[in-house]
């Protein structure tokens, strides 16, 4: 017989979960046009008007990984001792052989949240729409979850945070999204079933290794399934690591990158996200879901969950096609079907088909040191991407850090403050409005990609202009403050159509401009403009 020993020496996977998958609760796909594949998709499909017109979300990342404020991946991260996480947690709650991440979810309690105050702020800021983070990697679902034991309504808040969020959103009238990341938690958790290759505890597997729900009796988890929240040991680190250097590279090589397929060695977790997401989406009937996948999740599961989410959004919304699927690197032939999601990118022209960028103030968890350092990103640079993003047909989805206990801090406060600020004077420009024939001109180049930018600050100047269009009005955005006299090229004479007046979108008092062959030069008088840049509305005939 072939021991435990034997097969994590030969690199084999082994397949520990617990997972026990209750019945479906009407586990069948809705009923309606869409079938589950990608031809049906992109036939049927279309974008709704609500989701071109809305331009602006905001977004709350949270989660127990915020917490310990030590930013991204800390589930993952506490794991990969050399890691600024694993110090923390060896610090600050002990070896993760002795106190793994069950344990923070446990101290994930928010005590302070107040969903209403923070909605109130994010809708005065300009937001149409919120999403709220209802699984992340670390495999906890962050609702009242049928499917899911390690759930927000059982451990740590104790409260379905989903539910409160969705209910809130909606009494402001606000679209509501969420988003799902659990289909990488059979990889993504992983490193909870390793081990320290160096120091006094090499070796010792950590708490996911031994943990099974026996473990639990009169413990806070009593009746939960630790393998149930770790995913299972499907590919633990092979014995026998002595560097931290070696261990890294096994783990970037084997359970770090993001595979969109079903885990072979784990049929029970694929069957789980299934039914937990099509939970999710029955339960809460969101506008938009968000998948952090490279591809519909899992392969035909994400086929599965897409034909039902569109099928049953017509039944929502009496045949109105109006809810929103959102994945990341989407084929050109496929972009009809999807929603395509840049994380922290650019797209370098205007889109054919509505996309979503999406972009953090900070880390997407809460990091503590963004805001002792003031490293935040500042509200012009979020502004300037918003515009940048609109004239090519596209939504900025903002994400807003929150603490664990449920509040933002300060730092965070003052910048969606200032956000709001330019949207109330120049929101016009924005809102509800399409591309121009061209996205806008200017020296800063855009290129197109995914994380491409740590943030979104690009250097754009006050001679970089997007341009959008509503109701037969042009408008142009500066992204930058002008100073003095403005100049549009791409409005020269020979541009055709007639320009009869400018405008400032805020105050709407006519400004003094000429037209010649290099363009349309507009005066900004002394104090009329914005820090951030301003809109202009320019009115005429044959411009749009």
């Amino acid at each position: 017989m072939i021991g435990r020993r034997d097969l994590l020496k030969s690199g084999t996977a082994l397949v520990f979960s617990a997972v026990v998958v209750p019945p479906a609760l009407a586990a069948g796909i809705a009923s309606g046009p869409f079938t589950a594949d990608w031809r049906s998709l992109i036939a049927h499909y279309q974008a709704p008007d609500w989701f071109r017109d809305a331009k602006f979300g905001i977004w709350a990342h949270w989660s127990a990984q915020c917490v310990p404020e030590q930013g991204d991946w800390y589930a993952r991260r506490m794991y990969l001792q050399g890691e600024r996480a694993y110090d923390h947690h060896l610090k600050t709650y002990g070896h993760p052989a002795d106190s793994g991440f069950i344990e923070i979810n446990n101290l994930w309690k928010a005590e302070n949240w107040n969903p209403g105050e923070l909605l109130d702020l994010y809708k005065s800021a300009g937001a149409k729409y919120f999403m709220a983070l209802a699984s992340h990697c670390d495999n906890f679902d962050a609702y009242d979850s049928k499917f899911m034991a390690w759930n927000a309504t059982r451990v740590g808040p104790k409260k379905d945070i989903v539910g409160i969020w969705a209910k809130e959103a909606r009494a402001r009238e606000l679209k509501f999204a969420v988003s799902q990341h659990a289909a990488h938690a059979w990889h993504w958790m992983q490193a909870a079933y390793a081990y320290d290759p160096e120091g006094p505890r090499a070796g010792e597997r950590y708490d996911a290794w031994r943990l099974k729900k026996a473990d639990g009796a009169g413990k806070w988890w009593d009746g939960l399934d630790p393998q149930e929240l770790y995913g299972g040991a499907v590919m633990p680190m092979p014995e026998g690591m002595t560097s931290i250097a070696e261990a890294h590279k096994w783990h970037d090589e084997n359970d770090g990158p993001f595979p969109e397929t079903q885990p072979a060695a784990n049929p029970a977790f694929t069957r789980q996200f299934y039914l937990r997401t099509k939970d999710l989406i029955d339960t809460y009937q969101p506008d938009l879901v968000y998948f952090d996948n490279g591809d519909l999740p899992l392969g035909q599961v994400g086929l599965d969950l897409a034909a039902h989410y569109y099928n049953a959004g017509l039944k929502w919304h009496g045949g109105k096609q109006e809810v929103v699927v959102t994945i990341k690197l989407v084929p050109e032939d496929r972009k009809s079907a999807v929603i395509e999601d840049v994380e922290r990118g650019n797209r370098s022209g205007i889109e054919a088909h509505p996309f979503q960028t999406d972009t953090c103030l900070g880390d997407w968890h809460y990091n503590r040191q963004r805001f002792i350092d003031k490293s935040y990103v500042p509200a012009k640079d979020i502004i300037h991407r918003l515009c940048d993003v609109v004239s090519k047909n596209g939504n900025l989805m903002l994400s807003v850090p929150v603490r664990g206990d449920g509040t933002i801090d300060d730092e965070e406060r003052r910048i969606v403050g200032e956000i709001g600020d330019w949207n109330r004077r120049y929101g016009e420009a924005i809102f509800g409005t399409r591309p121009w024939k061209i996205a806008g001109e200017g020296p800063t180049e855009v290129v197109s990609g995914q994380f491409i930018n740590g943030d979104p600050k690009l250097g754009f100047t006050a001679r970089d202009i997007r341009f959008t269009q509503k109701a037969g009005v042009l408008y142009a955005i500066t992204l930058g403050q002008p100073l003095g006299r403005l100049t549009i090229s791409s409005l020269a004479a020979a541009s055709g159509g007639t320009v009869t007046r400018i405008e400032t979108v805020d105050a709407g008092a006519p400004l003094a401009f000429m037209r010649d062959p290099a363009g349309v030069h507009v005066e900004i008088p002394d104090g009329l403009s914005h820090p951030f840049g301003m809109a202009l509305r320019i009115i005429g005939k044959g411009l749009v």
